[in-house]
């Protein structure tokens, strides 16, 4: 199982939210590159980048702290916020992001989501956010009627690498995540999942882990790396043992 360390971005600055909501804004450092090489320190593979201001803008708004991140860090970065059009995604790939997330744009247009995943086979992952098990868009501050079940059964045969889960009303509050919610998805569809959303520690890595076998492809934390909650080259020796 992958862990993917976050790194959320807001204005240049490295922040976590609560609950999705850019109001309670938590900045933890000025540096994204220096977080990205730290974690890669740290023995991570992997990164997990967000354009939070992208994500309600609809474009590309800390384009240059990516950039450096790409730059700074050696592994593969999975990248989303606001990537909604052709060239965004192509641009984004060009530059060396391995694989490209979308959450508003697999909701609202479904179709080219999967002519992108077509195009990129392996390098689209859908973002299934949820609020009480109804899929949110643009930037989590819509809910839609629809399902997360029957979101992430759209993409099953679209060639789309993965699904991203988050249970928004745990992200950013160290409640522990959703296990049930997200193991109940990847054994109900056919694609992978990675879980995000409340981790608070090394037993919610274990747990997951222990899932693998169901679908679990990973898992994205921040919040419990930030507060010194989780010890990130511990978290990923507990993924690897399982």
């Amino acid at each position: 199982m992958i862990v993917f360390p976050a790194i959320d971005l807001k204005q240049g600055q490295v922040v976590r939210l609560a609950e999705g909501d850019m109001a309670r804004a938590t900045v933890y450092g000025d540096n994204p590159a220096a977080q990205a090489a730290l974690f890669a320190e740290q023995g991570s593979q992997y990164l997990h980048v967000v354009d939070l201001d992208g994500s309600f803008a609809g474009r590309a708004e800390n384009k240059g702290a990516v950039e450096a991140i790409l730059e700074a860090f050696d592994g593969h970065v999975q990248l989303g916020g606001g990537i909604r059009t052709r060239d965004a995604v192509e641009g984004w790939f060009d530059l060396g992001v391995s694989r490209i997330v979308m959450g508003t744009a697999a909701l609202k247009d479904p179709e080219f989501v999967k002519d992108m995943a077509k195009a990129y086979p392996g390098g689209i992952v859908v973002a299934v956010d949820a609020r009480d098990g109804m899929v949110a868009t643009e930037g989590w501050a819509e809910v839609s009627d629809v399902s997360i079940v029957d979101m992430a059964r759209r993409f099953e045969d679209a060639g789309v690498a993965s699904l991203l889960f988050t249970d928004i009303g745990r992200d950013g509050l160290l409640k522990g995540c959703n296990i049930d919610a997200t193991v109940d998805l990847a054994r109900r569809t056919d694609l992978p999942v990675i879980a995000s959303g409340g981790v608070k520690g090394l037993d919610d890595i274990r747990l997951l882990a222990v899932h693998a076998n169901d679908g679990i492809e990973g898992v994205i934390t921040g919040r419990a790396l930030y507060d010194g909650r989780l010890d990130l080259a511990a978290a990923i020796a507990m993924a690897n043992k399982q």
